[in-house]
């Protein structure tokens, strides 16, 4: 067994100028007290972030070029109208190139990834900061879009119009909408791409992801795979520079990912193998250390959910091998889970405890500049879910209970499809331990989310919970439960 690592190395960090208009912004507060003040503007629009005086200290003394996500979404809320580069931030795709990401692994240039604007959210609550959209045009609006039904119509229509079809649009010369009329007859691609089409590919990532947090994998699917297609036929085009074939790579992998994705929660697991596994093979091929340990750590929860324990032990020790430079605790928190779950489908109590236990120190680490942005949605309540199915793996349900009711409690709102899985595993470890009542209202609470949400994995889990509950029938929330899952399925 390949041992695992237990901390990124230290890098030497490079000089740069102060941050005196982020100084100027703290006033007369000390770095703890101004650190206070992020913490709660981040809790006012649901955000999750670790700040202390050390971290403002950092900005200050110009460490922290430019924030993540999570940060740029405080800062721009504790500060309407303010830019980044308002407050002293240097523009992200100076700073967040591929080369950024891959440092050590690759140690070469650095490349402009994407550019970052404000976006126009809609009104039902700030959006994750995976859907903070760049686009070389500047400002995104998003349509105002009421909730469930009608906020699924919107955005599926946004992705087709305005993801997938803006992508070929970008690469191919399709018309808009083409897409969602069916496969068009479409004209060559440039013979050589160029940052626009970089950016195209960049940009439906974000949307997938935007979709698949607020509702999903099962209705997305075959659109997504369309960009995907699209992407890949850019990389046989040709870049016209090393660092847009950089970004070219690096974002067809990342899309190949996430339809991948879009296929595992569907049910189908022999085309999520095959994307993960391109997704694999383009990173081996651009020697992206991020994107290899991403494709390893999605291949790992995909061999887990189609009972290959094994697989899924090996796939998330190469994932911590290929992450072990990158500067990112979280994600090598992430990539432990991922072997704690292939453990627990051993039942192998023992190396679940360990793996679980790196897990909870690499994560109380806190959050890095080096955080790929695909891991945004990784918070307390993704470690206490993914600890919950461990637990459910080994039977033992006492705790899988224990830790998917505190996922459920601390899950941010605008991840709806991660509250309805959440919600049906705590249904599912309440009936294992016989409290049918419990099981019967939490599984009523996931079947609330969908509406909005189209997952076949939490569909099937509610199919399994109404099946165990069957013989509890005559009492009246497991009645009512049963009913509406009957209702939800017909």
């Amino acid at each position: 067994m390949a041992s695992s690592p237990t901390s990124p190395p230290a890098s030497p960090r490079p000089q740069h100028a102060p941050n005196t208009a982020f100084r100027a912004l703290r006033g007369h507060l000390s770095p703890g007290e101004f650190a206070a003040n992020v913490r709660r503007a981040a809790r006012e629009i649901g955000e999750q972030v670790s700040c202390d005086a050390r971290y403002i200290g950092r900005v200050e003394a110009g460490e922290i070029r430019c924030p993540n996500y999570a940060y740029e979404r405080v800062f721009l809320h504790m500060f309407p109208g303010y830019s980044l580069m308002d407050m002293g931030f240097a523009p992200r795709e100076s700073v967040r190139g591929r080369a950024a990401r891959s440092h050590g692994a690759r140690g070469g240039r650095e490349a402009p990834r994407q550019t970052t604007v404000r976006c126009v959210e809609p009104p039902l609550g700030p959006l994750p900061p995976p859907t903070d959209h760049p686009d070389s045009t500047g400002l995104i609006a998003f349509p105002d879009c009421p909730e469930h039904h009608e906020e699924s119509d919107v955005l599926r229509r946004a992705f087709m119009t305005g993801g997938p079809a803006a992508l070929a649009t970008a690469s191919l010369g399709a018309a808009p909408g083409a897409l969602a009329a069916g496969p068009p007859a479409r004209p060559a691609p440039p013979t050589r791409a160029g940052d626009t089409e970089a950016a195209a590919v960049e940009e439906a990532v974000r949307r997938i992801r935007l979709l698949d947090d607020r509702h999903g994998g099962a209705g997305l699917y075959h659109q997504a795979g369309a960009s995907l297609r699209a992407a890949y036929e850019l990389l046989d085009a040709g870049a016209r520079s090393a660092s847009v074939a950089d970004r070219l790579h690096a974002g067809a992998g990342e899309l190949a990912i996430s339809v991948g994705w879009l296929a595992h929660d569907s049910g189908r697991y022999g085309d999520a193998r095959s994307h993960y596994a391109e997704a694999l093979a383009t990173a081996r091929v651009a020697q992206d250390a991020a994107l290899e340990a991403h494709a390893f750590c999605n291949t790992a929860f995909l061999a887990r959910d189609a009972g290959r324990p094994r697989e899924a032990v090996r796939a998330a020790q190469a994932g911590q091998q290929a992450a072990r430079e990158l500067g990112s605790y979280h994600l090598l928190s992430l990539l432990a889970l991922r072997e704690a779950g292939g453990w627990a489908g051993l039942g192998d109590r023992s190396g679940c405890r360990q793996a679980l236990a790196r897990a909870q120190r690499l994560f109380a680490r806190g959050t890095t500049d080096d955080d790929p942005e695909w891991m945004t949605f990784f918070g307390e309540a993704e470690l206490e879910g993914l600890e919950a199915q461990c637990w459910s793996a080994l039977g033992d349900w006492e705790r899988a209970a224990e830790h998917a009711e505190r996922a459920v409690r601390l899950q941010r709102p605008h991840f709806t499809r991660n509250r309805a899985l959440f919600t049906a595993e705590l249904a599912g470890d309440l009936a294992a331990r016989g409290e049918a009542e419990g099981a019967a209202a939490a599984g009523t609470r996931a079947l609330e989310f969908l509406g909005p949400v189209q997952s076949t994995r939490i569909s099937t889990m509610l199919g399994a919970l109404a099946g165990r509950l069957r013989a509890y029938r005559a009492e009246p929330a497991v009645a009512d439960f049963l009913h509406r899952q009957a209702r939800a399925t017909a």
